[in-house]
C-alpha cells in the first residue's frame, strides 16, 4: 500500500552535490522528449502539450528555494474582497434562462472511491436512495434545464483512472435533457525521488508510473480539449466548477446574478465560495491578501512553525469549499498567455515496491490571483457537504436530508442548522461493511456529536440525540438492538443495550 504526505518542499541540497539544477532539468527533458517521440501518433500533439506542462512545473521546482509564502506577509482580505451570501442572495436574474444559458458546469469527477474500499470512479458510489454523485448531478441539471427552458450543459473532467469507466456508464444518459461532455485531465510521470528522472519509459498512462496532476490541470486541460473554446463560441460566459462529491455544489442563481449583473463596477473573473471554518475544517485552504492581491493558501503552503497558527479557527475564520465560477474568456486568456501561476503542491508517496517518488500537483482555486476582480463570498454550510468517507455517507442517508430533484435539503424538523459532527472507527471505513453494520440508518435529527470505534452494529429504528460516544474495546463486540434510544450516552465494554 502506497503511503503520501503532501507537504510544500523544495529540492534537498544533497540531492545536487554532484547534479546541477539545469544539469537535472536537462536530464528529464531528454527523457521526456523520448517519452513524447514514442507516443501513438494519434496522441503526439496533446502529449506534447502535456509535457511541456510537466516540464514547466519541474523547472519550477527545482528552482524553489523555500515556502512559497512569507509568513509575515500575509493579511486578512480586505474588506470588500469577502462578500457575505446576504448581499448576493436578494435578486435572482430577471431573465432566468438567459442567465443559465451562459453557463457550463464542470464537475471534478477525477476521484476513485479507494478510500472507502471501493474499485472505480469514486462518482458512480450509491449515495442516497440508491443513487449516485453523478445521478444526483445530473437530476439537477436536468431540472433547471427543464423548468426553465434553458441549455446549462454538464461537463466531466475525468483523469485516466476515471474515465473509461465513466464514458461507459454515460451510455444510460441518453434520454436525459442534459448535454454531457467529457474531457480529460492531463497525466504526468511520478518522478523518482532519488534519480529525480521519470518512472515513466511509455507514454501509456500506466497508473503506476503516471499521476493526475490535482485539479488545477483543468484550465490547460480544457483549452486543450477544445471545449473550452466550443462553448465561448456558443455565448456561454462562466463556469461553474466543483467537487462532484460535493452534494451541496448546486447551481446558485444569486451567484450567477451577481457575476453577470450589468450594475457591477468592475468585472468579475473570478468568484471563490468560502464558508465559515468549524474545528473539523482546521486543514482547508484560506483566503488571505498577499502582494496587494486576493490569494488561497492551502495548509501545504504554511511553515511547519506556523500550521498551529493556520489551523486556528480565530485568526483564519473561513475556508474554500473548492465551488468556484470563473470567466471563460478568462480563462483561455491566461492559458493563451502562459499566466495562470499556481503554486505547486509537492506530493510525496512511497510505492508498494519500496520505491519513493514525487508527485507535482496543482490546486484549482489556487489560479484565483491571476484573475481580474476575485473575490470571495461567504455562503451558507449547506453548499458545501462533501462525502469523502463512510462518516459522511451517514449524514447524507438519514433523515437528516430530504430529495427533491437531485438536491439534497436539510430536514425543517432539525432545530439545528449545523451538521452534526460524527467520527466513525476503522470498522466502518469500507463502505461494505458500514451497509453490514447498520440494518437501517439511525435517525439522526437531534444528534449533535457521534463517535463510535470498534466492533459496534446497530439494529432497525435506532435513535441517537445530544453526544453519544459508543466505544467497544479490543475483542469486544457492542450490538445496539432495535428501537434503542440513545441520548447523551457513553457506552463501553462488551455489552448489548436493552430495547427501549
Amino acid at each position: 500500500m502506497e503511503t503520501k504526505d503532501k507537504v510544500v518542499d523544495h529540492v534537498n541540497v544533497q540531492q545536487f552535490k554532484s547534479l546541477s539544477r539545469k544539469d537535472a532539468f536537462e536530464r528529464m527533458e531528454t527523457e521526456i522528449n523520448k517519452l513524447i517521440e514514442f507516443a501513438p501518433a494519434p496522441q503526439k500533439d496533446l502529449a506534447s502539450k502535456e509535457m511541456n506542462n510537466f516540464k514547466g512545473l519541474f523547472k519550477r521546482y527545482l528552482q524553489e528555494t523555500g515556502p512559497s509564502v512569507v509568513w509575515e506577509k500575509i493579511h486578512p482580505p480586505p474588506k470588500g474582497l469577502v462578500v457575505n451570501y446576504d448581499e448576493v442572495s436578494h435578486a435572482e436574474p430577471a431573465d432566468i434562462k438567459a442567465a443559465l444559458d451562459k453557463l457550463v458546469v464542470i464537475k471534478l469527477n477525477g476521484g476513485l472511491g479507494t478510500t472507502m474500499g471501493l474499485v472505480g470512479p469514486k462518482s458512480l458510489i450509491s449515495v442516497t436512495q440508491e443513487l449516485t454523485f453523478l445521478d444526483l448531478n445530473i437530476q439537477q441539471i436536468e431540472h433547471l434545464n427543464n423548468k426553465y427552458g434553458s441549455n446549462v450543459p454538464l461537463v466531466l473532467m475525468n483523469s485516466f483512472n476515471t474515465h473509461e469507466e465513466t464514458v461507459k456508464t454515460l451510455r444510460k444518459y441518453g434520454a436525459v435533457n442534459v448535454r454531457i461532455h467529457c474531457f480529460n485531465q492531463s497525466g504526468h510521470p511520478r518522478i523518482a525521488t532519488e534519480s529525480l528522472l521519470p518512472l515513466a519509459s511509455t507514454y501509456d498512462k500506466n497508473p503506476n508510473s503516471w499521476y493526475p496532476p490535482g485539479h488545477g490541470d483543468i484550465y490547460e486541460s480544457f483549452y486543450n480539449s477544445g471545449l473550452l473554446q466550443k462553448f465561448i463560441d456558443e455565448g456561454k460566459e462562466y463556469m461553474f466548477v466543483a467537487n462532484i462529491d460535493n452534494l451541496g455544489a448546486t447551481v446558485d442563481l444569486h451567484i450567477l446574478n451577481y457575476l453577470l449583473s450589468e450594475s457591477r463596477k468592475a468585472p468579475c473573473e473570478f468568484v471563490m465560495e468560502v464558508t465559515d471554518k468549524t474545528r473539523a475544517d482546521v486543514k482547508g485552504g484560506t483566503l488571505i491578501e498577499y502582494d496587494n492581491r486576493l490569494r488561497l493558501l492551502e495548509i501545504a503552503q504554511v511553515p511547519k512553525q506556523h500550521v498551529d497558527e493556520f489551523k486556528s479557527v480565530s485568526k483564519f475564520r473561513i475556508f474554500n469549499t473548492n465551488n468556484l465560477w470563473v470567466n471563460l474568456k478568462a480563462v483561455k486568456r491566461l492559458v493563451e498567455k502562459q499566466a495562470m501561476d499556481m503554486e505547486i503542491i509537492v506530493n510525496k508517496k512511497t510505492l508498494d515496491d519500496g520505491v519513493r517518488i514525487i508527485q507535482l500537483e496543482t490546486a484549482v482555486g489556487a489560479a484565483m490571483k491571476n484573475f481580474e476582480g476575485a473575490v470571495g463570498i461567504n455562503v451558507p454550510r449547506r453548499r458545501f457537504l462533501p462525502v469523502k468517507k463512510t462518516s459522511d455517507l451517514l449524514l447524507v442517508k438519514s433523515n437528516l436530508y430530504h430529495m427533491s430533484h437531485g438536491v439534497l435539503i436539510m430536514s425543517p424538523l432539525r432545530q439545528f442548522p449545523s451538521v452534526p459532527l460524527v467520527q466513525l472507527g476503522s470498522f466502518f471505513k469500507k463502505v461494505n461493511d458500514f451497509r453490514d453494520r447498520f440494518e437501517t440508518i439511525p435517525d439522526l435529527l437531534e444528534l449533535d456529536h457521534l463517535t463510535v470505534s470498534g466492533d459496534v452494529t446497530f439494529g432497525k429504528g435506532v435513535i441517537l440525540k445530544g453526544t453519544v460516544i459508543i466505544i467497544a474495546n479490543h475483542g469486544d463486540r457492542i450490538d445496539i438492538p432495535a428501537g434503542a434510544i440513545l441520548e447523551n450516552k457513553i457506552v463501553s465494554g462488551n455489552l448489548r443495550i436493552l430495547e427501549h
